[in-house]
């Protein structure tokens, strides 16, 4: 399992690093569109929406904690967070988001880094869903 988990500690105050610049929905860019078979950043997310918080019963996209989402070539690499640093699940949904990526047809790598920066909250959840939550 590659499960890569990133110091964010020394990020700047934008709690940006340098290879998240953006928000996940305004960086979602396939740079394989020249390989054959290759999936795309929207197919990734498809598959990490079958990943659920088990607490919660809600997707960890709508929940939005997938940060960003990097394809390239065959390779697919998510940079997310968990909805606390003490999260008991933690490890259970970071091994569940690269399990699913790997149904992807062709997968090369999967990576999936844990990150803390920007900080996840409840503001992050899709608005729909934080409706049906009371939010």
């Amino acid at each position: 399992m590659d499960i890569h988990l990133t110091d964010e500690s020394a990020a700047p105050e934008t709690g940006n690093t340098p290879e998240t610049t953006t928000p996940a929905h305004t960086n979602d860019v396939a740079a394989n569109s020249e390989a054959p078979g290759a999936f795309s950043v929207d197919q990734a997310r498809l598959v990490l929406r079958r990943v659920k918080d088990p607490e919660l019963n809600l997707n960890i996209v709508d929940l939005g904690l997938v940060y960003d989402v990097i394809v390239v070539g065959n390779d697919v690499r998510v940079d997310m967070s968990l909805t606390s640093p003490g999260c008991p699940s933690g490890p259970e949904i970071m091994g569940e988001a690269e399990k699913e990526l790997r149904t992807l047809p062709g997968v090369g790598e999967a990576v999936v880094n844990l990150v803390w920066s920007p900080a996840w909250t409840p503001e992050r959840i899709e608005p729909r869903v934080r409706a049906y939550m009371g939010f």
